[in-house]
């Protein structure tokens, strides 16, 4: 008889066993289904039902369903900033060209005084930054938000330095500039990489006292180019190399200087598009290293 007794709880433990086994399997399998699903973005509370799910189940639910709720919310704000952005691009185009023309109209205007000029001067140059300003406004929303696509592709590090020409800024301000580019090949987008690099030699230059010196050199490792930016100007201190590429930030060290502040943002942008990195090193009084890594096409494919 006992025998039989414990034949019989042997009996309801594997049954038990089995049973929860079998529910385990269930809820993982439905877990992995609504897993699946929101990672294809096809996830629809349609297809489970709440009231018949499992505790974990459930929660997973409710999880993925407010996930598509704010996906959905992101996706309207998104497509607001770029009608947005549209819009001030279109609206503003126009208008700032205007002044610019009617200064220029203006300024060749026979019987003016030299008053007048510098006060049309003030007027054309703050119209340009004005210019500057809403462009780099637009091309870095452009950015964050999708609507302009970096489009890396195989090309040579020489070609950006045949895109962008700083001899007449350097030859203004009396700064040597050396360049010493190699033929190597990294993957980038040409057009937005000129951009950055721009940038990058832009602030160096503005930073750079009369008779200082600028040189740009290119470097190949296993998965990156490397592309120095050396000067010799007012350097970093060493609290604010990490503030410099965010957005709108401004040492107070150059507060007198022209700027926005969103050069080197948008330069940060384009280059993390692009599967690369930007570093610096600086000492202050000395000068700065600015060192843009672009992935080659061998580290692109492994990824």
């Amino acid at each position: 008889m006992i025998y039989v007794f414990f034949a019989a709880v042997i009996m309801i433990l594997m049954f038990f066993s089995v049973f929860i086994y079998w529910k385990a399997a269930e809820i993982l399998k439905s877990v992995d289904k609504m897993l699946d699903s929101a990672v294809d973005g096809t996830f629809s509370e349609s297809d489970f039902t709440e009231n018949r799910l499992s505790r974990l189940e459930a929660k997973m639910y409710r999880y993925l369903a407010a996930g598509k709720t704010e996906r959905g919310r992101i996706i309207d704000e998104r497509n607001t900033v770029k009608t947005l952005v549209s819009d001030i691009s279109h609206q503003t185009k126009t208008p700032v060209s205007n002044i610019l023309i009617y200064t220029q109209l203006l300024n060749e205007s026979d019987g003016l005084n030299d008053n007048v000029r510098e006060l049309l001067y003030q007027i054309e140059n703050q119209t340009n930054k004005l210019s500057f300003l809403i462009q780099s406004l637009v091309k870095t929303s452009r950015l964050e938000n999708g609507i302009v696509t970096v489009v890396p592709e195989e090309n040579s590090i020489a070609d950006i330095f045949k895109a962008i020409d700083f001899t007449a800024a350097v030859n203004r301000r009396d700064i040597g500039l050396v360049l010493d580019i190699p033929d190597l090949i990294a993957e980038f987008d040409i057009k937005w990489t000129s951009e950055a690099i721009s940038n990058i030699i832009d602030n160096a230059i503005k930073y750079t006292p009369s008779h200082g010196t600028i040189a740009v050199s290119a470097k190949e490792y296993e998965m990156f180019v490397r592309i120095d930016i050396e000067d010799t100007g007012i350097g970093i201190k060493e609290e604010e190399t990490a503030k410099i590429f965010t957005r709108f930030y401004r040492s107070p060290a150059v507060s007198s200087e022209e700027g926005v502040g969103i050069g080197l943002y948008l330069t940060r942008k384009i280059i993390e598009k692009e599967g690369g990195y930007i570093k610096v090193c600086s000492q202050l009084g000395k000068g700065s290293v600015f060192s843009v890594f672009l992935p080659k096409k061998s580290n692109l494919s492994k990824l």
